[in-house]
């Protein structure tokens, strides 16, 4: 049986990693379950590793409403920032059919006129519209797109959390990866840039609420492909999960051989909780079939 590695994302700091690596391997089970599948997965057969304290410093304020923790985590946006999470807010607002009437009737002073940056009354009355929309829960995408940027454009954040990440891998026996959240977007990276470099063979790939579809995040990684030595890539997400909010297909993410995507519907409050993916009988039997074919 392959080495299973679970590279987790946000919001992880200050929790205890063995009580997390148990959490993420319950829910698989729960799947396993749910499958009709009898497995027992050793818990030494999985490896978890944990960067979530290097990503405590990103945001310092949990309190407040959803749009104004954006700007108070961290101290205010730079603009290269703001203008990375226009991007991500203006693809979503597109996707789920906001009008802009919808978006000036949560602006603080009813002036808001034109997308973007330039206009960052219009972002916060973007997502606080957002917030209203069922299933969208509380401005996850806002603040995953951050933490990307930042783990994209940040050299030292970048080096810690692939420092750490490495560690879960070495040249003997092959491993499936399965990535959530900002850690699909870890495990892609780091999979692309260092796995060939490092000889580790990860022949499979499996990835949920995965934000790598989102447009600026793909301009970010440009040129995107397969990593080296994927020969499966499985990516599961629930259309209601706004982290998530593009299949990984070919008009948002365009690899070869393509991705197989596949919509769950994710049970957790915010349809983006982990537990929620990994439950799900079909996401279970995937991972299950990438460990044993």
């Amino acid at each position: 049986m392959r080495t299973l590695v679970l590279i987790h994302g946000r919001s992880q700091q200050r929790k205890d990693s063995k009580a997390l690596k148990q959490e993420w391997l319950d829910a698989l089970h729960t799947g396993f379950r749910a499958a009709g599948l009898d497995v027992d997965l050793p818990t030494e057969q999985v490896r978890f590793p944990y960067y979530g304290d290097t990503l405590d410093d990103l945001v310092k304020n949990a309190g407040g409403k959803p749009a104004e923790v954006i700007i108070q985590s961290a101290g205010e946006p730079n603009p290269a920032e703001l203008e990375f999470l226009a991007a991500a807010v203006s693809d979503t607002v597109a996707t789920v059919g906001l009008t802009e009437e919808d978006i000036r009737a949560h602006a603080e002073d009813g002036a808001v006129v034109e997308q973007g940056v330039q206009n960052w009354p219009w972002v916060l009355a973007a997502l606080r519209a957002l917030e209203n929309v069922p299933g969208l829960g509380n401005a996850s995408l806002a603040l995953a797109t951050l933490d990307v940027y930042r783990y994209l454009r940040n050299p030292g954040i970048q080096t810690i959390i692939e420092g750490g990440v490495r560690k879960a891998f070495d040249s003997a026996g092959e491993f499936v990866v399965v990535g959530h959240s900002l850690g699909s977007v870890v495990a892609y990276d780091v999979l692309r840039r260092r796995a060939a470099a490092e000889g580790w063979s990860a022949p499979h790939f499996v990835t949920v609420g995965s934000p790598l579809a989102v447009g600026t995040i793909v301009e970010a990684l440009a040129p995107i492909g397969t990593p080296d030595g994927v020969r499966t890539w499985f990516n599961a997400y629930d259309p209601q999960d706004v982290v998530s909010l593009h299949p990984l297909d070919e008009a948002h993410f365009p690899v070869t051989p393509a991705i197989e995507n596949v919509t769950v519907h994710n049970g957790t409050p915010n349809r983006h909780g982990i537990v929620g993916y990994l439950s799900d009988p079909t996401v279970a039997s995937r991972i299950h079939a990438a460990l044993t074919d």
